[in-house]
């Protein structure tokens, strides 16, 4: 089993930033996938970014620019550090968890909330 654990979100106003992690726990395979995920009022959840143990990364198109994934192997920790936030990033933010191969069993945090203003 693995624990994800979430911090950092919060309330910041349009253009501000906020750096989001989440620390894994449990039984951890050393390749494995971390990333993001996002639900904000009245969507569908959408991937944010995520970062394979080697280093790999994904964005959606909506926050390349803005938003940076990055990972500490020895702390099995993600970060997500969200520059330039606006109203539409609002949203509950979901850590998530799979080992590496194809159809691995996803493990996800109970979410942090991100709100965005003006």
């Amino acid at each position: 089993q693995v624990q994800l654990v979430e911090s950092g979100g919060g309330s910041v106003q349009a253009g501000g930033s906020l750096r989001l992690s989440c620390a894994a726990s449990g039984t951890i395979f050393s390749i494995n996938v971390m990333g993001w995920y996002r639900q904000g009022p009245g969507k569908q959840r959408e991937l944010v970014a995520r970062i394979a143990s080697g280093g790999s990364t994904n964005y959606a198109d909506s926050v390349k620019g803005r938003f940076t994934i990055s990972r500490d192997n020895a702390k099995n920790t993600v970060y997500l550090q969200m520059n330039s936030l606006l109203p539409e990033d609002t949203a509950v933010y979901y850590c998530n968890y799979r080992a590496g191969w194809v159809n691995g069993m996803d493990y996800w945090g109970k979410g942090t909330l991100v709100t965005v203003s003006s």
